[in-house]
C-alpha cells in the first residue's frame, strides 16, 4: 500500500474575478495531474463576510472568513493564493511569508517598485527557511507559449532581432463605463499598463529569455471621468492605453501596445518574434496555435506552418484530453497550480519568482516615467 500523499492546505485572499478562476485550477490540479502534494481548499477570505461565505460554497472552499490576518496567522495552512487588488498585494504577501506559508500572488505584484522590493526581499529571506513565493503571470502556462519559448530555447529561429507584443481589450472603451477599482491609481497602481502590459512584458522576456534593458514610452487617458456607484462622476486616475518601444539586452528591438479602448478585441494577446532563422507568432485569440516560419525552407514551399498545440508532446497537455480537442483560458491556472505545487514539494523556487515581479515592476515604472519626461529610461538591474 502506498502511502498518502499530505495535504497541502490552502487559504484564498480575495474571491472575484481572479478568486474564481485560482479557485477552479485548485479543483481541478489534482484531479488531472499526479501531483506529489494534495491540494486542501481550506478557507476563502473576502472583506464581507457574508459574501465571503456564498463565495466559498459556491466556488468549493471548505470555510470563510472575513479576517485575513487571522486566516493567514493559522496552523492549519500552507499556502496563501492573494488574489485582491494591487494595493494590498504587499501587506498580505510579506505577513503570510513572515507566518511560514509559502504565496501565490496575482500580477503585477505590486502597485510601486518599493513595494516589489520589500516584497522580494519578504520572499529571499523566506526561501533561506524553506518557503516559496510565486508571482501569476498565468500566460506563460499556455502550451503554445510554453512551446514557443522551448522552441527559442532549441535555436529553431535564431537570434531574435525583433519582439512585437500588444494586449487588447474594449471593456472600458464606452465613456459611460462605471468607475471601478481598476481605473483608481491608489487601488490598482495603474491602468492598462499594469494590468494587461504587464503580461506582454513577462511573456516576452519569458519566451525570449532575455531582459528589457530601456524603453521609449507614451500613456494616455481618453475618458478622464466617469460615473460612481452613487450616481456621481469622479476621476479616472490611471492610463487607459499604453504603447512603449524598447531594446532586450539580446538586442531585439520590441514594440509594445496594451489597451483597453480596441473597439471588437475582448482579451486580444498577440506576440511575433522574428528571427535570424526563421519567427514564431501567437494569437490568444487563437490560442491553441503557434505559427513557425522555418527561413532556410526553400522559397516555393516557404510560410508560416501552423501547429496545433494539442499532442501529449506539447507542454502540459498530456495530462488533459485526446489531440485536437483544445484547452482553454482556464486550464492556465490549473498548470500555475501545478507548477507550484511540484516546485514546494521538491524544495525549489517555483517561477516566476518574486524577482521576476520585481524585475517587470520596474519596467512598468520605467513605461510610466518615459511617458511623464517624454525621454528614454533605462530599466535597473
Amino acid at each position: 500500500m502506498t502511502d498518502p500523499v499530505r495535504p497541502l492546505r490552502v487559504a484564498m485572499i480575495g474571491h472575484a474575478f481572479m478568486g474564481a478562476a485560482h479557485s477552479q485550477a485548485w479543483r481541478s490540479a489534482p484531479r488531472f495531474f499526479d501531483l506529489p502534494l494534495d491540494p486542501v481548499m481550506t478557507v476563502a477570505v473576502g472583506r464581507d463576510a457574508a459574501r465571503a461565505a456564498d463565495a466559498a460554497d459556491r466556488l468549493g472552499w471548505a470555510q470563510s472568513s472575513s479576517d485575513w490576518r487571522a486566516v493567514v496567522a493559522r496552523d492549519d495552512i500552507d499556502v496563501v493564493d492573494v488574489c485582491t487588488p494591487g494595493d494590498t498585494h504587499a501587506e498580505i504577501a510579506i505577513a503570510a511569508l513572515a507566518a511560514g506559508k509559502h504565496v501565490l500572488c496575482e500580477k503585477p505584484l505590486a502597485n510601486s517598485v518599493a513595494e516589489a522590493e520589500e516584497m522580494a526581499a519578504a520572499a529571499a529571506s523566506a526561501a533561506e527557511r524553506g518557503v516559496r513565493a510565486m508571482v501569476g503571470f498565468t500566460y506563460r502556462r499556455v502550451p503554445a507559449i510554453a512551446l514557443a519559448r522551448r522552441l527559442v530555447e532549441q535555436g529553431r529561429i535564431g537570434e531574435i532581432r525583433h519582439v512585437r507584443a500588444s494586449y487588447l481589450q474594449d471593456w472600458i472603451s464606452d465613456p459611460e463605463a462605471p468607475l471601478t477599482w481598476r481605473l483608481d491609481k491608489e487601488k490598482a497602481g495603474s491602468g492598462a499598463l499594469g494590468d494587461i502590459g504587464a503580461h506582454i512584458i513577462d511573456l516576452t522576456q519569458h519566451i525570449t529569455g532575455d531582459r528589457i534593458l530601456e524603453v521609449s514610452a507614451q500613456l494616455e487617458t481618453f475618458v478622464k471621468e466617469r460615473p460612481t456607484a452613487d450616481g456621481d462622476r469622479g476621476a479616472v486616475t490611471v492610463d487607459d492605453a499604453a504603447v512603449f518601444i524598447g531594446r532586450f539586452t539580446g538586442g531585439a528591438l520590441g514594440i509594445f501596445e496594451a489597451t483597453r479602448f480596441a473597439t471588437g478585441r475582448k482579451n486580444s494577446i498577440r506576440i511575433e518574434l522574428n528571427g535570424s532563422a526563421g519567427s514564431l507568432a501567437f494569437d490568444f485569440e487563437d490560442m491553441n496555435v503557434l505559427e513557425l516560419y522555418d527561413a532556410s525552407e526553400p522559397a516555393e514551399t516557404a510560410g508560416f506552418r501552423r501547429i496545433l498545440v494539442t499532442e501529449p508532446e506539447h507542454p502540459y497537455v498530456e495530462a488533459w484530453w485526446p489531440p485536437g480537442h483544445g484547452l482553454g483560458y482556464e486550464h492556465g491556472f490549473t498548470h500555475q497550480v501545478v507548477d507550484l505545487v511540484n516546485a514546494i514539494a521538491a524544495g525549489t523556487d517555483p517561477a516566476p519568482t518574486f524577482a521576476d515581479g520585481l524585475q517587470v515592476q520596474r519596467v512598468l515604472a520605467a513605461v510610466e516615467s518615459s511617458s511623464d519626461t517624454r525621454t528614454w529610461q533605462e530599466i535597473p538591474t
